[in-house]
C-alpha cells in the first residue's frame, strides 16, 4: 500500500512539474520572432537578414571611425562616432517602419470600405482580397497581391490569409485577417456590420492622431535639434587637431561620456513622452 501511495505522490509531482516547465501545448506554441526580424518586417525589407543588418551596422561604425581617426587624431572622438554610426541602419529601418505605418494608417479606412462594400455586393471573401490588390490603395496592393497568388496556386484560404498576415505586420490588418477568417470558417452575418464599425473607429483615430502629432511635431523636433547640436560642434572641432586632442585628456574623457550618457538618457526620455500610443497585434 505505501508503495503505491509513493507511486502516486510521485505522478503527481511529475504531473505539476510538466504544467510548470511546459504550460502550453506543442501544438499551440508560436515561434518567437527576434525583435530585428520584426523590424525588418515591418519596414518592409525583404531579402535582408538580422545578421546582414548588424553585419552592415559593424561596417558603418569600422568606416566612420577611420574616418574620424583620420581627421582628428583622437581616439575618443573616433570611438564616439563609431558608436554613433553603429546605430544608424538601425535609425534608418525604424524610420522607414514608421514611415510605412503612418502610411498605411492613412489608407486602412479606404481598405476596409472596399472590402465591405465588395462583400455586400455579394462577392466571396478570397475574391473581396483579390480585388483589393487590383483596385485597392497603392501602399497596400503588393501584400493583397502576393495574396492572390498565394490562393490561386494553393486554394487553401487560411494558409494564405497567415501569409498575408505575416506581411501585412499591422495591427488593423491583423483584426481584419481575424475576422474575415472567422467569417470564413463559422459564418459571419455581421461582418458587414464589423467592417463598418472598424472603419468609422479608424476615421476617428487618424484624425485624433494628426491632431495630436501636428501640435507635438515641432516639440519633438526641437529636442532632436537640441541633442544633436553639441555633436555637430564636434565634428566640425574635429578638423581642428590642436582642439579636439584635448579631448584625449582624463578631463576630456569625462565630459565626452557624461555628455554622452546625457544625450541618450534624454533622447530616450523625450521619445517615450512623445510617443503616441500604437496598438497591438493580435495572435502575432
Amino acid at each position: 500500500m505505501g508503495v503505491v501511495i509513493g507511486l502516486l505522490f510521485g505522478l503527481g509531482l511529475l504531473l505539476v512539474w510538466t504544467a510548470i516547465s511546459d504550460p502550453e501545448p506543442e501544438h499551440q506554441r508560436r515561434p518567437r520572432t527576434p525583435g530585428l526580424a520584426r523590424l525588418l518586417r515591418g519596414a518592409g525589407v525583404e531579402g535582408v537578414t538580422p545578421v546582414g543588418v548588424m553585419l552592415l551596422c559593424t561596417a558603418c561604425s569600422v568606416v566612420v571611425g577611420f574616418v574620424i581617426l583620420l581627421v582628428s587624431q583622437t581616439w575618443a572622438v573616433a570611438v564616439v562616432f563609431a558608436a554613433m554610426a553603429a546605430y544608424l541602419p538601425i535609425a534608418v529601418l525604424r524610420a522607414r517602419q514608421a514611415r510605412r505605418r503612418r502610411e498605411r494608417r492613412e489608407v486602412w479606412p479606404e481598405v476596409v470600405d472596399n472590402l465591405g462594400s465588395a462583400v455586400r455586393a455579394g462577392l466571396s471573401l478570397p475574391e473581396a482580397l483579390v480585388e483589393l490588390g487590383e483596385r485597392g490603395p497603392v501602399p497596400l496592393r503588393d501584400p493583397f497581391e502576393k495574396f492572390a497568388l498565394d490562393y490561386q496556386a494553393s486554394g487553401r484560404f487560411n494558409a494564405s490569409l497567415d501569409l498575408l498576415k505575416e506581411r501585412l505586420a499591422d495591427p488593423v490588418g491583423d483584426r481584419v485577417v481575424e475576422g474575415l477568417r472567422i467569417a470564413r470558417d463559422v459564418g459571419g452575418g455581421d461582418l458587414g456590420a464589423m467592417l463598418r464599425t472598424l472603419s468609422s473607429f479608424l476615421r476617428d483615430d487618424l484624425r485624433t492622431r494628426g491632431e495630436l502629432e501636428s501640435r507635438q511635431s515641432w516639440t519633438v523636433n526641437g529636442a532632436r535639434l537640441a541633442v544633436a547640436a553639441p555633436w555637430c560642434i564636434l565634428l566640425l572641432m574635429s578638423f581642428q587637431q590642436d582642439v579636439v586632442s584635448r579631448f584625449s585628456t582624463g578631463a576630456g574623457l569625462v565630459v565626452l561620456g557624461v555628455g554622452a550618457s546625457t544625450c541618450v538618457v534624454a533622447y530616450r526620455l523625450m521619445i517615450r513622452l512623445g510617443r503616441l500610443p500604437d496598438e497591438r497585434r493580435t495572435l502575432a
